[in-house]
This record gives structure tokens, C-alpha cells and sequence, in this order.
């Protein structure tokens, strides 16, 4: 494979950088991340990075209490590529290795798990242990959630480069903002349809993972899989496509699951309403329905530059086609819940 210019640069600092992390005390470590399959198969995600085993994960107050960690300290990890790990999922165990980039994104099938909530264990060579959360959908789920994660479900006015610098690198994880009622809503949505699985999808980085799953957690948000990407050069170039990571998850997820019908939940702050737009044209059997959050002038103002909704010249004038989907919009979750279609 004939990588791009950014990769073999990256991929040059990684390797001088392992050695040195090593003889520093750090050794390589597994982070899981959340999975999901069926009874066919399941999705395992974790990325193998160096790692201080003498630091704990985050900081704590003398009374116990978590505090956000500075979010610059997700970013500051030396990944270990093409590190053999062992998985094991139920029944089924198999030997592959992280990719160029530390990733792990494996596929196994048959694996025998039951419905729900289960664990699948990787090993790395280097002797660490880990355990990943995967959640099994049962087969008669009729119904999942797709949620964006960025002004959707907490404050970050992240597409603006200065505001993400400062969100992601500097100010402290914990004064990020819930968005009011949208905690509230996706609960109310899976007591309406009980097992409906919540999937976050966005185009941030998998640096932050668990930063973003102990936000969610704290702000009694459902558990479930993020399906994030990476901001690091690409094997053919130096930028990745945030649209076009959206779509593709979207499309996957369609054909993993093809008996469920989604419900697609962003912002009208970038490219959410076009991109749920084109999923419900293009696959109106898998899309149960589009709510949107509307972002005040404000936040629209940090999010692209003008305090109006960004304006997207490809998206299609509203024909037939878009009436079998219904498309809801309120500034919260609160309000989007009480548009919200009978039971």
C-alpha cells in the first residue's frame, strides 16, 4: 500500500516515539470501546496506545468525586500499530492485530453471544487485558436511535476551528453543557420502544471516547456504541470527509440491521438536515423519522460564521419524497419530545 505523505510522516513520529515511551516506564494498553451486533455477528472497537500505568485515567478530588479532565490529555497518546491482540466474543476466538493507526475494527460471526448487554475480552501480546462492552440487538427490535453528538446532545459549538481547539484541547471536560431535554427525550423514546439501541455518530475523534462517555453518563444519556473517526492523515491524504463517515455509518448500520427503522436525531447547525434528508429519499424503509435541533442564533453564529441555518445548495426542494418521513424541529428536547407522533 502506498500511503500519503501525512501517514508516512505520522507513522515516522510513532515509531521513534515507542521506544522512547518505553524505556520511560510506558507499556503498550488496550482501550475498549463500545460494540454492537446480533445474533450474527458483533462489531469489537479499541485502539492499542501507549500507556504510564503508574497515572491514573482521570483526576479526583480528595472526596472521590470525578472531575473532567483537561480534554488536550485524550489527545496525548502514542498509538501502537499493528499490535497482535487476541479476541475472544462467546464461543469464538480469533488473532488479528491493530491497524497502521492503533485501530481495532473487527467483525466476528457466529460468536454465540445472547441478547443484551455482553463483554468480549481482548489480549494483546504485550500480556494487557481488556474487557469491551458490546451490545447484542435482539432479533425483534423494530427500532433505533442515530443520534449526532456535537450541539445535539451537549454544547461545543465544535465545527468552528477555534471553538473545537478550545473545547477539545483546553477547557475542562466537565463544563460542557447538556442540551436541555434531549437526555429526557431519548429516554421517553426507549420506554416507548423497549430494547430500542442508541447509536452516537460523529465526526469527532476516537481520542475522546471515554471523556464523551462519562459526559453522557453523568447526564443519564443512554448507553451505546460512538461511532467517531479519526482527525490523523488518511492512507491517501491529509483529511478525512466528516460527511462522508456520517453517511457511510448510516448506510452500514441500514444493512447490518435491515428489519430496523431508524430515528435520526442532529442539528441544524452543519450538515445533519441534508444528510438525514438523503438517507430518507434514498432508504425511506429505514428511517422512521428526522428530529432536528435548531440551534439559536448564537450557537449558529460559532457553528459556521452567520447567524442563519447554514444553507446547503444540494439539498432537493421538498417533493413527495420527503412526506413518508416525518421531519420534526425545536430549539430542545423537551419541545422535540411534545412533537413527537402519537404511541
Amino acid at each position: 500500500m502506498v500511503l500519503s505523505p501525512g501517514a508516512r510522516i505520522e507513522d515516522a513520529i510513532n515509531r521513534r516515539m515507542i521506544p522512547r515511551l518505553r524505556e520511560a516506564g510506558q507499556v503498550p494498553t488496550i482501550i475498549p470501546f463500545t460494540g454492537y451486533g446480533s445474533s450474527r455477528f458483533v462489531r469489537v472497537l479499541a485502539r492499542t496506545v501507549m500507556h504510564d500505568p503508574t497515572k491514573e485515567a482521570t483526576d479526583r478530588t480528595r472526596e472521590g468525586r470525578l472531575e473532567g479532565q483537561r480534554g488536550w490529555r485524550s489527545f496525548a497518546g502514542t498509538y501502537v500499530g499493528m499490535l497482535p491482540v487476541e479476541i475472544t466474543a462467546g464461543g469464538v476466538t480469533i488473532q488479528t492485530k491493530s491497524d497502521r493507526s492503533g485501530y481495532i475494527d473487527v467483525v466476528i460471526r457466529k460468536h454465540g453471544l445472547e441478547p443484551g448487554w455482553q463483554d468480549v475480552t481482548i489480549r494483546a501480546i504485550s500480556g494487557d487485558v481488556a474487557e469491551a462492552p458490546v451490545n447484542i440487538l435482539a432479533p425483534d427490535v423494530k427500532y433505533g436511535l442515530i443520534s449526532d453528538i456535537d450541539d445535539t446532545v451537549m454544547v461545543t459549538y465544535l465545527p468552528r476551528a477555534f471553538i473545537a481547539a478550545w473545547n477539545t484541547f483546553v477547557k475542562h471536560t466537565a463544563t460542557r453543557q447538556p442540551v436541555q431535554g434531549m437526555a429526557e427525550l431519548y429516554r421517553e423514546l426507549q420506554d416507548r420502544h423497549p430494547g430500542m439501541p442508541v447509536f452516537y455518530l460523529s465526526t469527532g475523534a476516537w481520542n475522546v471516547v471515554p471523556t464523551l462517555t462519562r459526559f453522557l453518563q453523568a447526564n443519564k444519556y443512554p448507553d451505546g456504541p460512538m461511532l467517531m473517526t479519526d482527525w490523523g492523515p488518511t492512507n491517501t491524504g491529509w483529511f478525512r470527509s466528516g460527511q462522508e463517515h456520517k453517511r457511510t455509518q448510516m448506510r452500514r448500520l441500514a444493512i447490518e440491521f435491515p428489519k430496523i427503522k431508524w430515528i435520526l436525531v442532529g442539528d441544524d447547525g452543519q450538515h445533519d438536515p441534508m444528510l438525514y434528508r438523503e438517507m430518507a429519499r434514498e432508504h425511506p424503509e429505514h428511517v422512521r423519522a428526522i428530529l432536528i435541533r435548531q440551534l439559536n442564533p448564537t450557537e449558529q453564529f460559532l457553528a459556521h460564521g452567520t447567524f442563519d441555518e447554514l444553507y446547503h445548495p444540494d439539498t432537493p426542494v421538498e417533493d413527495e419524497l420527503d412526506r413518508p418521513v416525518p421531519f420534526l424541529e425545536a430549539p430542545d428536547g423537551f419541545e422535540l419530545m411534545a412533537k413527537l407522533p402519537e404511541r
